[in-house]
């Protein structure tokens, strides 16, 4: 199914490469002078994982071509509400930095499109389930053999082997298939799901890794390869510590609540009017802990002298904290700890996380324009570089918002675009 670049342009003139039109100052999202300004990245994915591993490579500079299906586009655009503008908030929280090439795979044109983007790109990213984007002609081997420099990622529920990778994923079976729901949640209550979709989220994050890994040793080799990530693999990896207490005792972990399986007390404890976070990670902080809260004498506690006795008496332990804690306010309670050196914290609700000044004076809430929602607020990017630090700059895009753009920096004149929106093959 592939083609070459002449026959798909048609009568236009050459196509451009997409590095050097870019530099020459044609539009385009990607900020040349930022650390991955240099980067094309075709993106094929949808819903959540891939699109905040897509992103991540965005903020960081890399021009980032949406692929989307002409009238409906990513699944999430429609996910909602709330909406702004007519977009979605979940669609809008994992696409800025990016444009929008609607395009229907499912016409040759289309196809055709895509496969030339491919050949141009140096990374492509794809969630389908496996199998899939080999059936449409956009798997790691055709792509490869025409971009033999190419890094390729997949993101799937399950990874590109083993007996279950076919199925589909999502990201709550991979949380309690890989233990995550086991060990989350109180003692007493059922196994809970984390409040965001960290299965996808961290399934995004390792393919970001692997990506910038493959291209780093591409520089020494001028070979690309695949990268292949999947929810279940990327959950398990967290488990870590509680793995390692596992292999090492053989016991089954449990859930602890807000409370740490091997250190006491680390947990939340509720005030006179909401909860904080305390984390006294070892005896020194015990003593001042206890002195802070006016209960030294738990301090001189044999039980409570060392931190494995602390957690071997944590039952009886935590009930005295907990009595304490619940005679002054949360504000009060984070004064009186931190002129102490306990390391202490409110547990905020959403909206006062955003306005926390920490949070707000390390960029990490960023503004933007939209073409129909106007105004509006993202959570910024974590990465702190100090030469070429990562932007938020602009919008998510509306649905094939940059159609005509891309395609004319392919080639493409504008009579060749016309009738490719007649066909339906964009949008």
């Amino acid at each position: 199914m592939s083609f070459q670049g002449t026959e798909l342009i048609n009568d236009a003139a050459p196509a451009p490469d997409m590095h050097t039109a870019r530099a020459a100052g044609q539009p385009a999202a990607a900020d040349p002078g930022t650390a991955l300004g240099d980067l094309l990245v075709l993106d094929l994915t949808r819903i959540l994982s891939g699109p905040f591993a897509t992103m991540t490579l965005a903020d960081l500079g890399a021009d980032v071509i949406k692929i989307e299906q002409p009238g409906t586009g990513d699944d999430t655009r429609q996910w909602g509400p709330p909406f702004q503008g007519g977009e979605a908030a979940y669609f809008l929280s994992v696409n800025r930095n990016k444009r929008s090439l609607a395009v229907d795979l499912k016409t040759a044109e289309g196809l055709q499109i895509v496969q030339e983007l491919a050949r141009r790109a140096d990374v492509v990213v794809e969630n389908f389930r496996p199998g899939t984007a080999a059936r449409l002609g956009l798997g790691y081997e055709d792509l490869s053999r025409e971009n033999p420099g190419l890094v390729y990622a997949s993101i799937s529920g399950y990874g590109q082997t083993g007996p279950d990778a076919e199925r589909a994923g999502y990201d709550a079976i991979a949380q309690a298939r890989s233990g995550i729901m086991s060990v989350t949640g109180e003692p007493d209550g059922p196994p809970v799901r984390v409040g965001v979709s960290s299965a996808d989220l961290v399934a995004g994050m390792w393919a970001s890794i692997g990506i910038l890994a493959a291209l780093h040793e591409k520089q020494r080799t001028g070979s690309g390869q695949w990268v292949d990530i999947s929810l279940l693999d990327g959950s398990v990896s967290w488990l870590t510590y509680v793995s390692s207490g596992y292999f090492a005792s053989g016991e089954i972990p449990k859930r602890y609540g807000s409370a740490h399986p091997t250190i006491a007390p680390y947990q939340a404890f509720p005030t006179a009017d909401g909860f904080v976070m305390v984390a006294v990670g070892n005896d020194s902080l015990w003593r001042k802990y206890a002195a802070a809260i006016g209960r030294q004498d738990l301090a001189e506690d044999e039980r409570f002298a060392t931190n494995p006795s602390r957690v071997a008496w944590r039952e009886t332990l935590v009930p005295l904290l907990e009595q304490a804690m619940r005679t002054r306010t949360t504000a009060e309670w984070v004064a009186a700890l931190d002129e102490s050196g306990v390391p202490v914290g409110p547990i905020q609700t959403v909206d006062e996380a955003l306005r926390d000044p920490q949070v707000l004076a390390r960029n990490m809430v960023s503004e933007l324009v939209h073409p129909t929602a106007g105004p509006m607020k993202v959570v910024g990017c974590p990465v702190r570089l100090t030469r070429t630090p990562p932007s938020v700059r602009t919008a998510p895009p509306l649905l094939g918002q940059e159609t005509d753009e891309i395609l004319g920096e392919l080639g493409f004149n504008a009579e060749r675009i016309r009738a490719l929106h007649i066909s339906g093959a964009v949008q």
